[in-house]
């Protein structure tokens, strides 16, 4: 491959553009120091002195989903970075900046394929209502726990989301956390939000006692569908994830939501293609539907140590909707490289916010097609 920067010089302001407003997010994917299988100190060297050279010989020792940094005291590599990632089709996962130099974290390979692309942008929108929760398990994306603030979205924000939605094309509308049976006002929030379209709170299925049980009876069966996590067929990893006696629980708040005549997912967050396929044995042996199961890989965000590291590019946008903002997807709506929009109102502007982001990769993938034409 011709390495010259001047294949680079089409997209380059973009490329920038994009590169610096994900630089500094040194809280972007895990709040630490990311950790890599490689680590390459570029020097100072550059696309066009020999740094693409280095970059395929450290691949060469590297499996698919292996993480690689490269360590430079020269920014303007970055957008080289970007480029050649995107190209090859690694992903580019995370920047952050120590001590004066800038360490870039890639994946080597392309993600899992995304079942989610040919549903529209838009169609689903996620609600985190609170960040604060009763567990703290040791993978959760979003890093709730019960010391964590709760940020939360509240009642009155969530009426108007769900009023203005009702014209926007949503067709779905999840609500999650946080655990959302911590808020008093639960019930209300997830009564406004099924007005609109049929809505699924996920929850670990823990608080339905009390007020909780009392909540639960209050919702409309037909609009409302409970997501319940569940990692395993049996306590054992479940719990060493959740804390101990967390499955015996769930399981419980499973049967009390069916018992009430609601459809219930379950959904496991597994480390392996062998968990994940004794999970689906299990729910095969309890004739739970496809449409009813959920197995998910865990995602190197938030407080997992380990798991699959993802950029955006990997993800189809489905907009997300936090205290603090609009993000790009829930499986990273804390983190400033998934950052959208600060101002959530109005509704449709945000979406719109969405749409042109998606865009901006398609144009990405576009201008690459053009500068990378070999013959």
């Amino acid at each position: 491959m011709n390495t010259d920067p001047v294949y680079y010089a089409p997209a380059r302001s973009f490329l920038v553009q994009t590169w610096y407003d994900l630089r500094g997010t040194s809280s972007g994917l895990l709040g630490s120091r990311m950790k890599t299988g490689v680590e390459l100190d570029a020097g100072s060297k550059t696309f066009a002195s020999g740094l693409l050279l280095d970059l395929i010989a450290a691949l060469r020792g590297c499996r698919h989903g292996d993480l690689v940094a490269v360590i430079s005291r020269n920014p303007s590599i970055g957008p080289e970075l970007e480029a050649w990632c995107r190209f090859t089709r690694n992903s580019l996962v995370h920047t952050a900046v120590e001590e004066g130099r800038t360490r870039w974290v890639l994946r080597y390979g392309e993600a899992a394929e995304n079942v989610a692309e040919d549903r529209p942008v838009g169609s689903r929108l996620w609600l985190y209502t609170n960040f604060d929760c009763n567990l703290s398990c040791d993978y959760c994306c979003v890093r709730s726990s019960p010391k964590a603030p709760r940020r939360a979205l509240g009642i009155e924000r969530v009426r108007r989301i769900a009023i203005e939605a009702a014209g926007l094309g949503v067709r779905e509308i999840f609500v999650t956390g946080g655990e959302p049976f911590m808020l008093p006002d639960i019930g209300e929030i997830l009564a406004a939000c099924a007005a609109t379209a049929p809505t699924t709170v996920l929850t670990n299925g823990m608080l339905f006692a009390g007020r909780g049980l009392a909540t639960l009876r209050s919702l409309p069966r037909g609009r409302i569908t409970f997501q319940i996590s569940l990692d395993s067929p049996t306590p054992e990893r479940h719990d060493s994830h959740r804390g101990k006696g967390t499955w015996v629980r769930a399981w419980k708040g499973i049967e009390q939501a069916r018992a009430e005549g609601f459809r219930v997912r379950l959904a496991a967050t597994v480390s392996t293609d062998a968990e994940a396929e004794e999970f689906r044995n299990f729910l095969d042996a309890h004739h739970v539907s496809e449409e009813n199961r959920v197995i998910r890989r865990i995602a190197l965000r938030g407080s997992a140590a380990e798991g699959i590291a993802l950029a955006r590019a990997d993800l189809v946008p489905e907009v997300t909707i936090t205290a603090d903002g609009v993000f790009w997807h829930p499986v990273g709506a804390e983190d400033n490289d998934l950052l959208v929009s600060r101002e959530i109102f109005p509704l449709a502007e945000s979406f719109a916010a969405v749409r042109r982001a998606f865009d901006r990769e398609f144009e990405h993938q576009r201008r690459l097609a053009r500068i990378f034409n070999c013959a």
